[in-house]
């Protein structure tokens, strides 16, 4: 194959999978199923045909869906008829030719950049991703946590979120988020915050809707900011809305795309909780910062806990640490005064606390106080004496004074 053919060919294959996420909606196990049957050209040739089914097709993709585990579909004509009424929509170059104009750029499975950590999501990962940004690889799993949370946020979130988020940038990982209001922009914010390696992506905004439209609204001057400093990416193509499903699903590729995620602050009922979710699914770590017993904001992060999905975390460190191999990234433990009574055993202890501190007492009656036999208190004395917890008086014994 000569370099014109071979170019010719990579530009139609990138113009089937930038159709195809405008066919299918993200996760479409059928769709999947069929691209991965047929490849991407076929697959978009077969939905633009004339063709009402397809047997040996429809047989394939059926042993492709069973073998995932995917429920039983109601086959490739109801498939065809769901995709086929988006043909007329379908203008590959003129999407391609809208992202190039913000910056940006499709990636492909077939590209040398593409994330591999998105093939631990089997059939359900994406098509494509369109990126708006910095013109850099994203960053391996093992670089990248995302830090999720309600939308509102308490100032305690706030401040936490931002702090463990400058902090991870500082120590060499990017944060990945929703661009969200609430935990998710504090998470952003404090990353952009951080002082970075210029060869490093602070942070990854994972959209829900076109990476030519940012949503909310009142996170514009957040998200132009990450597009421009960092990256913002989607599986779906440029001017598509975000709604309710899709923001479910994005919530599967932040959780793909992490070694570790964090939850800030989620109530009982929290779509941060549904990025766990899909972690804890995908043998991703979770952790999840405890907030107080009296807020309902922190109501998820204490249910991740109590029922063991979550790993409690208080900083960055700690973060850190769970996202590193073993032996790396390890927490360096407070160093603390050691305390008057460490290392004593019970008799011990029971002996020290029944030594009076002025007056000198006899063996026979430390033994009535603490309970204990004679041979027992004696060897206490013995070794509290040495350590310089107790000294002779008068035929008596008292407490040291400290």
């Amino acid at each position: 194959m000569n370099q014109g053919s071979g170019i010719a060919a990579e530009t139609a294959l990138r113009n089937a999978r930038a159709a195809l996420t405008r066919l299918m909606e993200p996760s479409d196990s059928p769709g999947l199923a069929l691209i991965r049957a047929l490849g991407p050209e076929d697959a978009l040739a077969l939905i633009g045909s004339s063709d009402a089914s397809h047997a040996a097709v429809e047989q394939h993709v059926a042993e492709i869906l069973n073998e995932a585990g995917t429920e039983r579909w109601s086959g490739l004509a109801e498939a065809l008829g769901r995709w086929r009424p988006r043909l007329a929509d379908i203008a590959p170059e003129r999407d391609l030719a809208t992202v190039a104009r913000l910056g940006g750029r499709l990636i492909i499975p077939e590209d040398d950049d593409w994330p591999r950590c998105f093939d631990d999501l089997e059939l359900a990962a994406p098509i494509a991703l369109w990126c708006r940004g910095r013109r850099q690889p994203i960053p391996a799993q093992g670089k990248c946590i995302a830090v999720v949370g309600s939308r509102d946020s308490t100032s305690y979130g706030a401040n936490v979120a931002a702090e463990i988020a400058s902090s991870l940038v500082q120590r060499g990982f990017t944060v990945v988020s929703g661009g969200a209001y609430g935990i998710d922009a504090h998470a952003h914010r404090g990353a952009l915050a951080a002082d970075t390696d210029p060869n490093q992506l602070p942070t990854l905004a994972v959209m829900a809707g076109g990476v030519d439209r940012f949503y909310p609204s009142g996170n514009e001057d957040l998200l132009r900011t990450i597009a421009e400093r960092s990256m913002i990416v989607a599986e779906v193509p440029p001017g598509t809305n975000p709604t309710r499903y899709r923001f479910l699903q994005r919530n599967r590729l932040i959780a793909a795309l992490c070694s570790v995620t964090v939850v800030v602050e989620a109530r009982w009922r929290s779509g941060a909780l549904n990025t766990a979710h899909h972690a804890e699914r995908l043998s991703r770590v979770v952790a999840a910062v405890p907030g107080s017993v009296y807020s309902a904001n922190s109501a998820g992060c204490h249910r991740l806990l109590k029922e063991g999905s979550a790993v409690c975390v208080t900083d960055a460190a700690d973060i850190a640490e769970l996202a590193g191999a073993m032996g790396e990234h390890l927490v360096v433990e407070p160093q603390v005064q050691a305390a008057l009574y460490d290392g004593l055993g019970t008799a011990d202890l029971l002996v020290m606390d029944a030594l009076p501190l002025r007056t000198a007492t006899s063996v026979e009656k430390l033994c009535v106080v603490a309970g204990l036999g004679a041979a027992t208190v004696l060897s206490g004395l013995g070794r509290l004496e040495v350590q310089g917890l107790a000294e002779r008086r008068g035929g008596g014994w008292v407490r040291r004074a400290q």
